[in-house]
C-alpha cells in the first residue's frame, strides 16, 4: 500500500461517524427500531453494533503494532445483538461511543511509522495473515457500509405496507 492509498483509507476512516450520524438522522422515531426483515437489524441496532465494532477494532490495531503475532479474535455480531438486548442500550450514548473511539484511534494510527503497517498477526475468522493495511482497509470501510444500510432500513420502512 502506497502513502497516498493510506492517507485515502485515513480520511474514510475518520469521516466514517459523520455518514453514520447522517444516515441516522433520517430514521423516523418511530423506525428507529424497526427490522426490516427476520434476522436483520434495525437502525438502533446498527448503531450499537458499531460501538461494540469500533471499541473491538481499536483494541485490534493495537494489538497487531504492540505485539508479535498477535491472535485476533472474531465474535459472533448477530449473537451479541441478541444477548446483549441491543435495543435496550442507549442509541445516543453508543453514537458517541463511535465518535469517540474512531476520534482516539485515528490519531493513533496516522502517528503510526511506516514499520507499523507491515504488521501482522492471526485473524480466528480470515484465513493467513492478518495485518494493519488489512485492518485499515476493513475499518476504512466498515461505518461507510453501515449508514448505507440504515439508509436502506429507511427506505423499506417507508416502502412497507401501511398499518405495518
Amino acid at each position: 500500500m502506497t502513502a497516498a492509498e493510506r492517507d485515502a483509507l485515513f480520511v474514510r476512516y475518520e469521516q466514517g461517524p459523520a455518514l453514520l450520524k447522517t444516515a441516522l438522522a433520517t430514521v423516523p422515531a418511530e423506525a428507529l427500531q424497526w427490522r426490516p426483515a427476520e434476522g436483520k437489524w434495525s437502525a438502533h441496532e446498527v448503531i450499537v453494533h458499531c460501538a461494540d465494532s469500533e471499541t473491538n477494532s481499536a483494541m485490534r490495531i493495537r494489538y497487531l503494532v504492540g505485539e508479535d503475532a498477535p491472535v485476533i479474535m472474531g465474535y459472533d455480531q448477530d449473537r451479541w445483538a441478541r444477548q446483549m438486548r441491543y435495543h435496550a442500550l442507549p442509541l445516543e450514548l453508543s453514537l458517541r461511543q463511535v465518535e469517540t473511539v474512531r476520534a482516539w484511534t485515528a490519531v493513533f494510527i496516522r502517528g503510526l511509522p511506516e514499520s507499523a503497517w507491515a504488521r501482522a498477526g492471526r485473524h480466528t475468522e480470515h484465513a493467513g495473515p492478518y495485518g494493519a493495511e488489512q485492518w485499515l482497509r476493513i475499518y476504512a470501510e466498515h461505518l461507510e457500509t453501515h449508514a448505507r444500510q440504515i439508509l436502506r432500513n429507511v427506505e423499506a420502512w417507508k416502502a412497507r405496507a401501511p398499518g405495518r
